[in-house]
């Protein structure tokens, strides 16, 4: 059976370029590959084809002598042409060598998006979590706040080299820094991390004895952190570099401040505004007058209670709240009254307030006695 035309296999013309044809390659590779055309029996032969093609084509000499003489150019019969055995000649080592420049673009998905070549970065330390518990009072105020957290530091014998006495470490002779090595399986080249050196492309010859190799010990940390006023409970915060160590001198992870503000006993926060239920004597609602009510900065302000107020009855005070985190302004402060029914009372107390009742009108109790007309209204309508 005549072998197709290169170009025809590829789907490009006569004159493409070496990236159009790379780029038709990619394409054709992903479409025809044997994994994903496991109900396709032809997909294995078809796929061999593609990549004959582009061994040829890709090579500037090669698909030179090709464009010349054709297929014959490859079948040892033409003087002077590309040595015999072209594509077709050639080992299963050649295939997977012609396969590895585009295998990280068709596969990288199945390598964790990694590509090849170049020297491993450092590994960057971990980030770490700290909850710090503050009163609402310092959350009001802002604060300055020591903490202790148990943390990967750089080693101080060594440097954060993890060899002894601070030596660099070498280059890695399995992966000769590369810090991934490569294995045949089938015709595939697969990539995978350097088991000596665990990617890093370097390896310790003589380990820090302190560290270990790492280039890192634990240690407790003392940091100062600074708590900003307005700050409220899930308020994060974040110290750059302040976090676990790197891997043999790779950057600090960071550390994050997570506030969690403690409950009040007499205040009730939302947002920048603060509640404050405050208990009246039953003659202090009814007749008014005044009350003392405290604010969260320590201070104290009086309240007029105006008469007749009722239980859940609110009065604002303004700019008595929180202040706005890293902004201008203050919230409110509510003061919600909790009218109090008296209790053991005496007898002449009971006397005296048996005497009000009977000397009250409905006008007196405007509440209980628009209710108790609703009530009888229902009655009626639901006799008749």
């Amino acid at each position: 059976m005549a072998k197709r035309d290169y170009y025809d296999v590829l789907g490009v013309e006569r004159g493409a370029s070496e990236a159009e044809i790379k780029k038709a390659f990619r394409q054709k590779a992903k479409q025809l590959h044997p994994d994903r055309n496991a109900d396709n029996p032809e997909a294995e032969a078809q796929f061999k084809e593609v990549n004959e093609a582009y061994e040829v084509l890709k090579d500037g000499d090669k698909k030179a002598a090709y464009d010349r003489f054709g297929h014959a150019a490859f079948d040892g019969g033409m003087a002077g042409g590309p040595r015999a055995g072209g594509f077709g000649g050639q080992g299963q080592g050649d295939f997977a060598s012609a396969f590895s420049d585009v295998f990280e673009d068709l596969f990288g998905d199945f390598m964790g998006g990694q590509r090849t070549g170049g020297r491993p970065r450092a590994a960057r330390g971990s980030d770490l979590r700290y909850n710090l518990g503050i009163s609402l009072e310092e959350a009001y105020a802002g604060l300055q706040k020591s903490i202790t957290i148990p943390t990967s530091v750089t080693c101080s014998s060594c440097n954060g080299t993890g060899s002894e006495g601070g030596a660099e470490p070498v280059t890695c002779p399995t992966c000769s820094g590369m810090g991934k090595v490569r294995a045949q399986q089938g015709f595939f080249t697969v990539e995978r991390t350097c088991p000596t050196c665990s990617g890093t492309g370097q390896i310790v010859k003589n380990p820090c004895k302190v560290c270990g190799g790492s280039g890192r010990e634990q240690k407790e940390k003392a940091l100062s952190v600074n708590i900003p006023a307005g700050v409220e409970t899930g308020t994060r915060i974040r110290l750059s570099g302040e976090g676990e160590a790197g891997l043999r001198g790779g950057p600090s992870g960071d550390l994050y401040i997570f506030i969690e503000v403690a409950d009040h006993p007499l205040f009730q926060r939302d947002g920048m505004d603060l509640f404050c239920r405050v208990p009246v004597s039953m003659v202090t609602a009814s007749l008014g007058g005044e009350i003392e009510v405290p604010t969260i900065d320590g201070g104290r302000s009086r309240v007029k209670v105006p008469e007749g107020s009722q239980s859940g009855r609110q009065m604002r005070l303004r700019g008595k709240g929180m202040p706005a985190l890293r902004g201008t302004g203050m919230g409110e402060m509510y003061i919600e009254l909790a009218v109090e029914t008296p209790v053991k009372l005496t007898a002449q107390q009971k006397e005296l307030l048996r005497e009000f009742e009977e000397s009250c009108a409905q006008s007196n109790t405007p509440n209980a006695s628009g209710f108790f007309e609703k009530v009888k209204t229902f009655w009626d309508d639901m006799k008749s």
